[in-house]
């Protein structure tokens, strides 16, 4: 089973950066598509980005294209997602998520870390 640790959430003034991390102790995760997903309070829970399983190749939702950066740190089996220019509408618990799929998907693959907050605000 795989267990999906997510950090690096906090409080973040608009304009401002952060960047999330995911990892699995115990786990390799290049054989699995991660992605990032954000539910706000009251809405649905949507992907924000992804990073392909087989080439590297990378997916963003519109509304965070431009401001927002997913990578992969395989010597240490890390996810990233380097959030800049945020904004208040950014306000979300955002969660990795591991797909034995190669590429994005909406609803996601089976494996979904606990979350990790993020607000912004002034």
């Amino acid at each position: 089973q795989v267990q999906l640790v997510e950090s690096g959430g906090g409080l973040v003034q608009p304009g401002g950066s952060l960047r999330l991390s995911c990892a699995a102790p115990g786990f390799t995760l290049d054989a699995y598509a991660i992605g990032w997903f954000r539910q706000a309070p009251g809405k649905e829970r949507e992907g924000v980005s992804c990073i392909s399983s087989s080439d590297g190749s990378t997916y963003y939702a519109d509304s965070v294209k431009g401001r927002f950066t997913i990578s992969r740190d395989n010597p240490y089996d890390k996810i990233y997602l380097q959030m800049d220019d945020l904004k208040p509408e950014d306000t979300a618990v955002y969660y990795c998520n591991a797909d034995t799929f190669s590429d994005y998907r909406p609803e996601g693959g089976a494996y979904w870390g606990k979350g990790t907050l993020v607000t912004v605000s002034s």
